[in-house]
């Protein structure tokens, strides 16, 4: 699915000081695979994710999406494949704190331009899915910190992209709730998603079958279970 060859990023800091966020990593993440990306503050896994995620370009090498360079691709042509094939899922939830549940899930389809009563319809199967259904007209400060959690879910997988990418996922839960976040993604793994996790937290890292360890902008590990 996913093609990252000799890919670096390097960013200007001013005053013509640049700094090298990540350095010529190379590797190919498969369908259905379910890869943890593990790392410490500052060491490149944001940069990384918004690579992976066609939010931004490499600097150097090529990343290939689906067999497509995104290199020759124009920003419209990324923000339809982004749209059409990547579910996202941020540690701060990133949800719209004046729409209900149902609304921030359903918000994707408004941009793919479904009319109102499929849009609702699919976004109250996908609240069910996550045991939210009886939540959904409910705002986002009404909820916990898992229900939050998993209105994201629900919103990230409401277009069925063919990946997706969770950055620090259960960074602000607890560990029973974030076990139960895990739980779901284990359950998504179990359907064939493509599923990306970029973490710092070793607990988490021991329950992906894959995982990318990275450093200073460089690779350092990349071990399968």
């Amino acid at each position: 699915m996913i093609q990252i060859q000799h890919v670096s990023k390097t960013y200007c800091a001013g005053s013509g000081v640049y700094v090298a966020a990540l350095r010529d990593a190379s590797f190919e993440i498969s369908k259905g695979e379910y890869v943890g990306i593990l790392g410490p503050s500052g060491s490149g896994k944001s940069t990384l994710l918004y690579l992976l995620g066609l939010l931004d370009r490499p600097s150097e090498g090529r990343l290939l999406f689906e067999g497509r360079d995104t290199l020759a691709m124009s920003d419209a042509e990324l923000s339809h494949l982004r749209g059409r094939a990547i579910g996202f899922i941020f540690q701060s939830f990133q949800l719209l704190p004046h729409l209900s549940v149902l609304d921030n899930v359903a918000l994707p389809l408004f941009y793919q331009g479904l009319l109102p009563r499929e849009r609702r319809r699919l976004a109250e199967e996908r609240i069910a899915a996550v045991n939210l259904g009886h939540r959904g007209s409910h705002l986002p400060g009404e909820l916990s910190g898992g229900e939050r959690q998993r209105t994201a879910i629900a919103r990230a997988l409401i277009t069925n992209p063919d990946l997706i990418l969770a950055d620090e996922p259960t960074g602000n839960l607890d560990s029973h709730t974030g076990g139960e976040i895990l739980a779901i993604f284990d359950a998504l793994h179990a359907q064939g998603k493509t599923l990306v996790v970029i973490t710092h937290d070793r607990a988490v890292a021991d329950r992906i079958p894959r995982i990318i360890r990275i450093a200073d902008g460089a690779i350092h590990e990349d071990t399968r279970k």
